[in-house]
């Protein structure tokens, strides 16, 4: 959950706050028109293996998702709409430029 973000419906979707629905809107007009394409919503990207400890537990795979991805002259956007930054946030950003040459862009 979003800090002190509501849940925001837009088009028939919901979304995880009003500052992503708005951005949201923006992207769509952007692909309506042509600068962009192939917007996506939520979009996960696998960043550390599960692993299993000497105790038999298990430790989940590790995923970062996106709030967008879109391609932008032909070049692979990955947004995340932020509000907060929060010590897991910019720990997974940092994990996605080492794991996958990716930059988030933040909108």
């Amino acid at each position: 959950m979003k800090y002190h973000s509501k849940k925001t419906e837009y088009n028939g979707m919901v979304f995880d706050s009003k500052k992503e629905a708005q951005r949201y809107a923006i992207l769509h007009e952007l692909e309506r028109i042509g600068m962009i394409r192939d917007l996506q919503r939520q979009v996960k990207f696998k960043l550390i293996d599960g692993v299993r400890w000497s105790n038999g537990k298990k430790h989940r795979d590790t995923y970062y998702v996106a709030d967008f991805t879109y391609y932008e002259n032909g070049k692979l956007v990955v947004e995340d709409v932020k509000g907060f930054r929060t010590p897991v946030y910019k720990l997974k950003k940092e994990l996605m430029k080492a794991v996958h040459g990716i930059e988030i862009r933040e909108a």
